[in-house]
């Protein structure tokens, strides 16, 4: 189902994970809007007004993703806009903000980022979107119920929180509650 806006204000991290979960659905069913409509909305949408408005936003979905060639990878716009934004914010609480603690958190899960990079062939994508993709990654593991190793998942952690405190400044920052000349 389409995600709410409020959910990106809350939780950036969780809006993103699940735009690429429903950018994966529409792909295994092809960018078949009626496959889309008879096995994910109609099954689970009793409401017609609700199921309408549903149906019409995957339509504008599956048609961003005809024209933009994004049948096999890639991301919508709004999934692109919003990590460029989140880089951004990296970048200011790394150079502009000296943010201390988010500098330790990136620190210490360099080291499981780069070699994140190396195994997923993301050596030239920003290190947010790295993010993104490896708590993506963790996610369809568990959905799969498949077995993570100890040293994995403590990499995976390192990254998750890192990915946590960028996406808490980030509500922050949409919210108002950001003053960065004071923080």
């Amino acid at each position: 189902m389409r995600p709410t806006e409020s959910k990106k204000v809350e939780n950036v991290a969780e809006y993103i994970l699940y735009l690429f979960q429903i950018e994966d659905l529409v792909r295994s069913l092809n960018l078949d809007i009626e496959l889309i409509k008879s096995q994910v909305l109609e099954p689970a949408i009793r409401d017609q007004f609700q199921l309408e408005e549903q149906i019409s936003w995957y339509q504008n979905l599956v048609r961003e993703m005809n024209v933009k060639g994004l049948e096999k990878e890639g991301h919508i716009d709004e999934v692109q806009e919003i990590l460029v934004e989140l880089t951004y914010l990296h970048n200011s609480l790394l150079t502009i903000m000296n943010d201390e603690k988010y500098k330790t958190l990136c620190g210490n899960a360099q080291e499981a980022l780069v070699e994140f990079k190396q195994k997923s062939n993301m050596g030239q994508r920003q290190d947010v979107e790295v993010l993104m993709h490896a708590m993506f990654m963790k996610l369809q593991l568990k959905m799969r119920q498949k077995e993570i190793s100890a040293e994995t998942e403590a990499a995976f952690d390192l990254m998750r929180i890192q990915l946590a405190y960028l996406a808490r400044e980030y509500q922050r920052m949409k919210s108002g509650d950001w003053d960065y000349l004071n923080n």
